[in-house]
């Protein structure tokens, strides 16, 4: 057997190939177009690595055949690398237009490999049996590999080839073709981005040439030719420029057509010319009708067939340049005649205008570029009516093929204003009018403008009702399209539009429904309008639009009351009525289709916060609870979302306790600790948002026993990762409302979760609500770390002096769990501290006295025993006592009680007092809260046992103390006659005892 070594160029060249690879399968998901093809070829030469990786440790022979098979592998590798970096660089049109060779570039690549590994003697290789299987497989497969363009890809493809063999597309043709390139490759369809791209394209053209790739430039050329007649491709300047250039090269006179435009047959000129044989060229429809009829060729008396003629593209396409030059100088030349004073030639003129219009899309491009807009503006003041009607024909005609249009008849001075004027007038007139408004609110930017001129919506208001069906749906369709803004709602409402529609509605008409439900679903409503749309009744008329068998009116009702929900009086009016029952039928019902669910649930969502700012219950039935949150298990995320979103803000409202355990009930805590690890990031943040609901305010208990390292480990990674800050802080919150327990404590500490939480603890300095929450869920969470103490005392000591400075500057919150935090710490700091070393030998030789710590007696440090007089915590502490939230006061207490307990009485009372701590413990007796004055009680009973302290501070607690005789608890009255009797105030048989 050969020895396991090789060395020389063969090893190099093999070596670059696997580095190639390995590169490849790793740039391979960047490129911009055939996507899958790449990703297939990548997955083909990972899976070749191993068995290249076993010849590379082998000792192989730098034979001439191998030499072979490892140049074609490395100059394909290479190969495939450029390819890619090419389609990663290059504009995304350019290689959109490319995909066909892209693909068949990658199917060459990949049977090139194939057959050189084929070369391979893999039965005399000293490799597994494994190996050489899978070697043979891929090799089948890369053998037999097709790659081809997607079919999307393909489709534009298609339809570019089309378009240049038609070569007189129109520009709606080219917009479509550009809004469906930008889609396929991913770019934004605004006009902006569409022509920056467009842009980047021809100038990958000019470096075709600059290569001089004459062959592509030409066929790139042709696909520019057709996409620069997008209206994104060219600026309306550079469309004017060409134009005129053209126009001006022309002359100012029409030219006769030649006679070989014209049929033998029907002796008109041609439009689809076909050719005989014998080189006779007819009108396509004619000779066809001619040989039907048994006839011999007109020309040259023969027998002719259908399949003998072929297009005459040449002739043809001069006859298509023949009309095109004469049909622009005569737009060119009528122009002048509608100044004319002669009604019959303006009429004549229009009629003409109006016919070239119809003809073509690039006629209509014609007539807009030679200025005619303004005149025929202007003819709308005429005082002939049929003048006018037909103005408005020819405008609504050129109005129709984009938003260029629409802008540049809105942009004439008074335009709309002549317009409307027209939907006062007689019906013919008006109908043309309100045709020409509605192509004119098509377009966004000229919508606002249509509402804004006086009396235009009071008159559409008027039209929508009348007789004539076409002419009202179009009003109702201009209304529907300008209802976007707010003053335009306004001005409807103002000429009782909605009225209207609520009185049709009464009619059960399926249409009228759909229209005012559409109307109020799509409308950006200020909360003026919401409220006052609900007193005219509509909520009624979208109820009942529930309700009804056609899909699109029961969804268009949803949405409706979705857009009306989201003022929280609405929504509060809804529950009321019981829109819910309805809601949550079609929500449970599984023929609803998904969008439908998903309004359905998003307007459950804006139900459920209005409900929580009221005592409003939105599910009365268990069931309804029960089964309302088994959805988020069947749903997709937008449904999911909203539910969570909904239970989140019932968790919250004046019956959240009652949903709570509802949901405890029904499992729902497991549900959502693996929502915890959701793909989708939206619905995992909510998940973690209910279940903090579930848990806070010391329920964390229902959670404990399915907690366990692995969920640790996931929360603290959301709050690592996670771009959310409400989800971090609601991450916190539940690990800050966990049940305390060591193992808890043990879990936080191996995830690392001590510098994490403690990083949180600077927020404080800002003051927005969820910074706040975030501090006040990190402090709650670092309760655990200070329950008990071990081996990671040093790391704790060091968040000490942030605690003490949040008692200063936190929420009551932060400073309740602060000081919680600090109490924990003190409770260990007897035992922590040091006690001082006897003294032995002779005693000048002995250590020099070192200070004691006036509580503990012994050597306190703040990094050794948490003591809080060595950490200066005592006099923040104190001012803690004067927070008006009970709980901060308790905590506070609670840490300050510290220092009193057992033996440490006597030092510790005077800590106390020269902090100025018992005087603002007395104020505490005045708290609402029964179980902190009963803590107050009971720490005063310990302090005046000592005498100094009774003498000093009795007569300020007394009259506190009698109060709370009289109103206190039985526990709270027995310990304050206890304190009374040290006082000597009260004896102590009396009954208080």
């Amino acid at each position: 057997m050969m020895p396991d070594v090789i060395g020389g160029p063969f090893a190099d060249v093999l070596s670059s190939t696997l580095e190639c690879i390995l590169e490849i399968v790793l740039t391979s998901k960047n490129v911009f177009i055939e996507k899958k093809s790449f990703a297939e070829l990548s997955d083909y030469l990972n899976r070749i690595v191993p068995f290249l990786k076993e010849i590379n440790r082998k000792n192989i022979t730098d034979s001439t055949p191998w030499q072979n098979v490892i140049q074609i592998l490395n100059q394909q590798t290479v190969d495939a690398r450029q390819l890619i970096l090419e389609c990663s660089k290059k504009n995304k049109v350019y290689l959109l237009m490319n995909c066909r060779h892209i693909a068949k570039r990658i199917e060459n690549i990949t049977r090139e490999i194939s057959r050189a590994l084929s070369c391979i003697p893999l039965a005399s290789l000293d490799i597994s049996s494994g190996i050489k299987e899978d070697i043979v497989q891929v090799m089948d497969s890369m053998r037999t590999a097709e790659f081809k363009t997607a079919i999307a890809e393909e489709e534009i493809l298609n339809k570019i080839d089309s378009g240049i063999h038609q070569r007189n597309v129109d520009r709606s043709y080219a917009n479509k073709l550009l809004v469906s390139i930008a889609e396929a490759i991913g770019v934004s369809t605004e006009s902006s981005a569409l022509r920056r791209e467009f842009e980047e394209f021809k100038d990958e053209i000019d470096n075709a040439r600059l290569r001089k790739d004459q062959a592509e430039a030409l066929q790139m050329d042709q696909i520019i030719a057709l996409l620069e007649r997008a209206d994104a491709a060219t600026s309306r300047q550079e469309k004017e420029k060409k134009y005129f250039i053209k126009r001006k090269s022309l002359g100012n006179q029409p030219l006769e057509p030649l006679l070989s435009f014209y049929c033998p047959i029907t002796r008109e000129v041609m439009t689809d010319p076909v050719e005989t044989p014998s080189g006779h060229t007819f009108e396509r429809c004619a000779i066809e009708k001619w040989l039907a009829e048994g006839n011999l060729c007109p020309m040259t008396s023969t027998p002719l067939n259908n399949t003998m003629m072929r297009p005459n593209k040449t002739l043809r396409q001069s006859i298509e340049e023949w009309k095109d030059r004469n049909t622009m100088i005569t737009i060119a030349n009528m122009k002048l005649k509608l100044s004319s004073t002669e009604e019959d030639e303006v009429l004549n003129c229009l009629e003409r205008v109006k016919d070239i219009c119809e003809q073509r899309e690039i006629h209509r491009e014609w007539v807009i570029m030679e200025d005619y807009i303004p005149i025929l503006i202007k003819l709308l003041d005429s005082k002939s009516r049929d003048i006018r009607n037909l103005v408005l024909e020819v405008l609504c005609v050129l109005a129709k093929d984009g938003d260029d249009a629409k802008e540049r008849i809105a942009e004439v001075d008074n335009a709309l204003e002549s317009i409307v004027r027209s939907l006062g007038r007689r019906i013919g007139e008006r109908k043309s009018a309100v045709a020409l408004l509605l192509e004119l609110s098509k377009c966004k930017s000229v919508q606002e403008s249509i509402g804004k001129v006086q009396g235009c919506i009071l008159l559409l208001v008027t039209m929508s009702s009348c007789d004539d069906n076409k002419a009202a749906k179009d009003a109702r369709d201009v209304l529907e399209n300008i209802s976007f803004s707010d003053d335009n709602v306004i001005l409807m409402a103002q000429a009782n539009y909605f009225k209207y529609l609520l009185q049709r509605l009464s009619s059960g008409s399926s249409d009228v429904k759909l229209l005012m439900a559409k109307t109020l679903g799509e409308m950006e409503l200020t909360d003026h309008n919401k409220s006052s749309l609900f007193e005219e009744g509509v909520l009624d008329s979208l109820l009942s639009s529930l309700s009804h068998g056609e899909v699109e009116v029961k969804q268009a009702g949803v949405k409706a009351l979705l857009n009306l929900s989201s003022l929280p009086r609405n929504g509060q009016d809804m529950i009321r009525k019981g829109v819910m029952r309805p809601l949550l039928d079609m929500l449970y019902r599984h023929t609803a289709s998904q969008s439908l669910r998903e309004l359905v649930a998003a307007t459950i969502t804006n139900l459920a916060f209005s409900a929580s700012s009221e005592a409003l219950s939105l599910l009365d039935a268990d069931e309804d609870v029960y089964e309302l949150f088994s959805l988020v298990n069947l749903n997709g995320p937008a449904v999911q979302q909203s539910i969570l979103q909904a239970f989140c803000a019932m968790c919250k409202s004046p019956s959240g306790a009652n949903v709570k355990t509802k949901l405890a009930q029904c499992s729902a805590v497991q549900v959502l600790m693996q929502f915890c690890e959701h793909s989708n990031s939206n619905v995992r943040s909510d998940a973690i948002k209910l279940l903090c609901c579930l848990i806070e305010n010391g329920n964390g208990g229902v959670i404990q026993e399915y907690v366990d390292q692995n969920f640790i480990e996931i929360l603290l990674k959301i709050i690592k990762t996670s771009q959310d800050e409400e989800e971090i802080a609601s991450a916190m919150g539940i690990t800050s409302n966990l049940p305390k327990s060591s193992q808890i404590s043990d879990w936080l500490f191996a995830a690392e979760g001590l510098p994490v939480f403690s990083k949180f603890l600077d927020e404080v300095k800002h003051k927005s609500s969820c910074k706040l929450q975030l501090v006040e869920n990190a402090v709650g969470t670092l309760c655990h770390f200070t329950v008990s103490i071990n081996q990671q005392t040093q790391r704790i000591a060091g968040l000490v002096p942030k605690l003490i400075r949040l008692l200063d500057q936190g929420t009551s919150l932060t400073k309740n769990r602060a000081a919680i935090c600090l109490a924990q710490l003190s409770e260990n700091s007897q035992t922590l501290s040091r006690t001082i070393p006897k003294r032995s030998g002779l005693w000048c030789f002995s250590p020099s006295q070192v200070e004691l710590c006036p509580i503990h007696r012994g050597i306190c440090t703040l990094e050794t025993s948490f003591c809080l007089v060595e950490a200066g915590a005592v006099g923040p502490l104190v001012r803690v006592l004067g927070d008006p939230d009970p709980g901060a006061c308790e905590a506070s207490l609670d840490a300050l009680l510290t220092l009193i307990k057992d033996e440490k009485l006597q030092s510790g009372a005077k800590v106390l007092a020269e902090e100025n701590a018992i005087p603002s413990m007395i104020k505490l007796l005045n708290s609402p809260s029964p179980r902190l004055q009963e803590k107050v009680l009971n720490s005063l009973e310990r302090l005046f046992r000592l005498v100094e302290y009774k003498q000093r501070y009795g007569s300020s607690a007394q009259m506190p103390i009698v109060d709370l005789t009289q109103r206190g608890t039985s526990n709270i009255k027995s310990v304050a006659a206890k304190v009374l009797a040290q006082l000597n105030v009260l004896h102590d048989q009396s009954s208080y005892f």
